[in-house]
């Protein structure tokens, strides 16, 4: 579906909670953008460099300095940063990634707001860029300076909350947290909340998704990503599911969550409805 703007489509995934499937999700939503013939950019602004891995392996992505990765954006002894440097391409046709590795922790820092220009260091070296049709944050669980950062640059916020009481219990937070980015950041809207990691058979995993829909209404997104033994195989292949294996169960899901997502941003983007 057409997008009514010449801007990317740039979404950043966030929860405070760790093990929400932000990385995973990002991981395989970047191929199933890519396999539908877009350019994706993954922006890796987790210190623990999860995506970056993903595409690279753990060895070659720990060994890269300050200036190979996300971090230079944040330090003021890089200048002059080249994208075309920074930004590496995958294995992966349609996929570039914006690598990270634990020279980002020390710039994660709380209280963001209080960051100055640091505030706007991914949004001002992502705007002039014109070689991507989607760009992906995958952030850190919190909501220090990466997630705000992530925010600033971002049009969009979704939430992946897998259907646990831990999971749901900051929610609120999240939610304060985009309304004060706005502040910088007038144009950033909420997609929704999407459930991932659920089992359809466990009965405290139907109670609450059913009370998340209940709470939030249409701000849940009506796909979900089960856990599926084809995501994990994937990943354990460093392939998006949908290269991996395009027909199976859990590529089926993810092309759905990409259409809706796509009619989301759709909707926001004619509507600029309030988040």
């Amino acid at each position: 579906m057409a997008i009514a703007s010449n801007r990317p489509i740039s979404i950043c995934l966030i929860n405070q909670k760790g093990g929400c499937g932000k990385s995973s999700t990002c991981f395989h939503l970047a191929g199933t953008f890519a396999a539908s013939g877009k350019q994706v950019l993954l922006v890796d602004v987790d210190p623990q460099g999860s995506i970056s891995q993903a595409f690279f392996g753990s060895d070659a992505v720990e060994r890269m300095t300050v200036w190979e990765t996300v971090a230079a954006l944040f330090d003021d002894g890089c200048n002059h940063i080249d994208p075309q440097q920074l930004i590496r391409d995958t294995h992966i046709d349609g996929i570039s990634v914006l690598p990270a590795n634990h020279h980002l922790a020390q710039f994660n820092n709380p209280s963001p707001e209080q960051g100055g220009v640091m505030q706007f260091a991914l949004r001002e070296f992502l705007e002039p860029l014109e070689a991507f049709d989607v760009v992906l944050f995958d952030c850190p669980p919190n909501l220090y300076q990466c997630s705000w950062n992530a925010m600033i640059a971002a049009r969009f916020v979704l939430i992946p909350i897998p259907p646990e009481d831990f999971a749901t219990q900051g929610i609120r937070a999240v939610h304060q947290a985009v309304a004060s980015a706005r502040v910088l950041n007038p144009s950033l809207r909420r997609l929704g909340h999407l459930i991932t990691r659920s089992h359809a058979r466990m009965i405290v995993h139907q109670t609450y998704e059913e009370k998340l829909r209940r709470l939030y209404g249409d701000l849940v997104l009506r796909s979900t990503i089960p856990e599926l033994s084809g995501f994990k195989v994937a990943l354990a292949c460093r392939k998006p599911v949908q290269m991996q294996a395009p027909r199976s169960k859990a590529a089926t899901r993810m092309r759905e969550l990409v259409g809706e997502i796509m009619d989301r941003v759709e909707n926001r983007s004619q509507h600029r409805e309030a988040a």
